[in-house]
């Protein structure tokens, strides 16, 4: 569980680093937008990893379930040429799982 803790931390951590960076170089603020697709892959695959080691919590469940759906959500949206109000709706869900797994991960006992 540790090592999930550091991964967390380090997808967390990287996008602000970088943030932080853009004031010495601009080139950094680009490095942390591409790193904030970095944290999504690394939180969906812990995310995964945990609901494949105890697949009966109920936390990791809504998880995986909401992040299916705004997969889901989101590929409508790109078929329908991307309506207005489900994109504005779509946007600040990843950060919203962020926050959601990163409780489960920091709360949980293992």
């Amino acid at each position: 569980m540790k090592a999930i803790k550091y991964w967390n931390t380090f997808a967390i951590g990287l996008p602000i680093v970088l943030l932080f960076l853009g004031c010495i170089s601009e080139a950094f603020l680009f490095y942390a937008a591409l790193s904030t697709m970095l944290t999504g892959i690394i939180q969906v695959v812990l995310g995964l990893k945990m609901l494949f080691k105890n697949p009966e919590n109920k936390s990791l469940q809504l998880y995986a379930g909401s992040v299916g759906l705004f997969f889901m959500t989101w590929v409508i949206n790109a078929g329908l040429d991307y309506i207005d109000i489900v994109t504005y709706i779509l946007v600040p869900i990843p950060f919203i799982l962020l926050v959601y797994l990163s409780v489960i991960i920091y709360n949980s006992k293992n």
